[in-house]
């Protein structure tokens, strides 16, 4: 999320002073919501034994990730609000959206829609703090929100048996290693979708080669729906997503 703020910030025309504190606020919102998860989640790993954590190793004390959580919450506020009122409460939204998905909603049905809005706000957080304080227009606030449901969809896949095994059943784990590499995939596609045709004028060549391989590696990736083959498959097409995302922004960005 942090680099793709970098790269949605230059292109979307922000000077070096605007782009670096965006950037600085989304490193520290992401901060505190992967300190927040690790601290929610320890109960949960070291029942599972993930001993790749320094919380469920022994090597941080779980009171030193929630000051740490705490901290870089708290140091996000001010930066947030340094472009402008509207832009910080955009991100600040995003955030609590994130910080809702660790502590509540990643164990329901829902567990798509922080996701959704986190990634759909984010060039809403860019573009507002622009001379005039322009919104992005909505297909490009559509593409990201899809993108960002697609990932959540994705970043699932590989450890569905082991969350459902820790009482852990949002979406993905209640649709199920094949519907959910399905609906990873049909996600990213429609972002995919919505970048190539949203934007007026004639769809690039790029463009209607992005559709053509996501829509082939979406039939393929959903052959084999368990292991890490459908993950990648998806990754690698919404890196491809990004990258247009960050182009189709410098293009209509007012």
């Amino acid at each position: 999320m942090t680099l793709l703020t970098a790269a949605l910030a230059a292109a979307a025309g922000r000077d070096p002073g605007g782009a670096a504190v965006v950037v600085a606020a989304v490193a520290a919102g992401q901060l505190s919501v992967g300190w927040c998860n690790d601290r929610a989640d320890l109960r949960r790993d070291l029942a599972t034994g993930r001993r790749d954590k320094p919380l469920v190793a022994g090597t941080v004390s779980p009171a030193a990730v929630s000051r740490a959580a705490a901290l870089a919450l708290l140091v996000c506020v001010p930066l947030s609000v340094a472009g402008g009122l509207l832009a910080g409460a955009v991100h600040l939204t995003g955030v609590a959206a994130a910080w809702a998905y660790n502590l509540r909603l990643k164990g329901t049905a829902a567990s798509w829609l922080p996701y959704a809005l986190a990634f759909g706000l984010l060039p809403a957080f860019v573009t507002l703090g622009l001379p005039g304080a322009p919104w992005p227009p909505p297909w490009l606030t559509a593409a990201a929100a899809l993108l960002g449901a697609g990932a959540h969809f994705a970043n699932v896949l590989p450890d569905i048996a082991d969350d459902l095994a820790g009482g852990v059943r949002g979406l993905p784990q209640r649709l199920g290693p094949r519907y959910a590499a399905a609906s990873a995939g049909f996600l990213v596609l429609a972002s995919g979708a919505a970048l190539v045709v949203g934007p007026p004028g004639p769809v690039t060549a790029y463009g209607w080669t992005l559709l053509g391989a996501t829509t082939l590696t979406v039939l393929l990736a959903s052959r084999r729906p368990a292991g890490r083959v459908p993950f990648l498959a998806v990754l690698a097409i919404a890196g491809a997503d990004v990258l247009l995302l960050v182009v189709q922004l410098r293009g209509h960005t007012p």
